[in-house]
């Protein structure tokens, strides 16, 4: 039969309790949301649904086409510019998501002949991005300059490193600097996804290539995404000129794909001019995952501290994980569930989001539900 092999692995999953199933959510949620992205708490904003319904207005509700032929408005190139003089690169460009823009850098950047070193803990969609590479890969331990070193001291080509800026596992760094020293020292370039850093870390939410003092070398190339911070949706490569014209004429996932809709990009860019004007968001978000980790660990739970925006709390198992996740929703409280094969290193976890606009009560009440709850 057709696909029959699907249901062994459907059993598979069942018998291991990693069955993922979509539990739509209503607009008007009452539960405390904790396992959003949204961390400068503006996907709802006015200025933000705002921008996105004028655009939608004046372009229309997608996009029409790749951005190549129809798909690149005025707003696109508008935003494009703003996002490159925010993060301090020379040029940006605008992806339908960050998977589509990760996937766009690392593969434009990794071609026959060279060598992509990916750090062990890095995004899926890094991951996906080396696999279609058609450089060799090499994966190298988790934020480990010295194993990045010794991965390009094997190759006399043309080589990158690619590195999450924060991982979204448990929220901690990469090592930035001392990467890209790794890769000067070789002559490599340096491509890192700066999708949890942007608008959380830097200044005024600049991101960690710009508070590493990275942003704008000529070897540093960034990737984030908008529907974190900026509340939207898409994603952007930031660089050089030069190799942003090297995407535009190279990368298939900008060139074979349908453009950012208008709506998105609208909203984008609100969002990125709020925070320009109200850049303490960042510091707030970061205060409220420093808040949220010294609560949970003083109520005993095992809480990594975080770098950034992202708070993991680990689990004794994926089915007590997955349990108490459900338990905390029944609370009134919404939280992430990490567990294998998402997790690199087999440890399942709740992930919990530090908005910047959460009050001290309403931590305070996710702090208690979740030490109610525990397994």
């Amino acid at each position: 039969m057709a696909f029959g092999w699907i249901e062994e692995q459907a059993g598979a999953r069942r018998r291991a309790g990693l069955v993922r199933r979509l539990s739509p959510r209503p607009a008007d949620s009452p539960l405390l949301d904790l396992a959003s992205n949204d961390y400068l708490g503006l996907a709802r904003h006015p200025e933000v649904t705002e921008g996105a319904a004028r655009a939608a207005r004046t372009w229309g509700g997608g996009a029409t086409g790749s951005r190549l032929v129809t798909g690149t408005t005025a707003l696109h190139a508008e935003l494009e510019r703003e996002l490159a003089a925010f993060c301090g690169f020379e040029a940006a460009l605008v992806f339908s998501s960050g998977y589509a823009a990760n996937l766009a850098a690392v593969t434009a950047l990794g071609p026959h002949g060279s060598l992509v070193v990916s750090d062990a803990g890095n995004h899926a969609s890094l991951i996906d991005g080396c696999r279609l590479a058609r450089g060799e890969t090499q994966v190298v331990g988790h934020a480990d300059p010295q194993a990045v070193r010794k991965a390009l001291a094997t190759h006399a080509g043309p080589a990158i490193v690619v590195s999450d800026t924060v991982f979204s596992v448990d929220g901690d760094r990469a090592p930035l600097a001392a990467l890209a020293e790794a890769c000067r020292e070789r002559g490599a370039g340096l491509v890192v996804d700066d999708a949890h850093g942007l608008g959380v870390l830097g200044d005024g939410g600049r991101g960690a290539p710009h508070a590493t003092g990275l942003a704008g070398a000529p070897d540093v190339v960034v990737t984030a995404t908008l529907s974190k911070s900026l509340g939207s949706q898409g994603g952007v490569v930031l660089g050089t000129a030069r190799v942003i014209d090297h995407l535009v004429n190279a990368a298939r996932t900008f060139i074979f794909d349908t453009g950012l809709a208008p709506a998105a990009a609208g909203a984008a860019l609100a969002a990125l001019r709020l925070l320009v004007r109200e850049p303490e968001r960042a510091a707030r978000s970061r205060a409220v995952a420093g808040e949220l980790h010294e609560r949970l660990t003083a109520a005993g739970l095992e809480s990594v501290r975080p770098d950034a925006a992202v708070v993991s709390v680990r689990a004794p198992s994926p089915e007590q994980a997955v349990r108490w996740a459900a338990d905390c929703r029944t609370a009134g409280l919404a939280v992430g569930c990490f567990r294998p094969p998402s997790v690199p290193d087999g440890i399942s976890r709740l992930r919990l989001t530090a908005r910047a606009d959460l009050s001290g009560a309403e931590i305070a009440q996710a702090v208690r539900v979740i030490g109610e709850t525990r397994p």
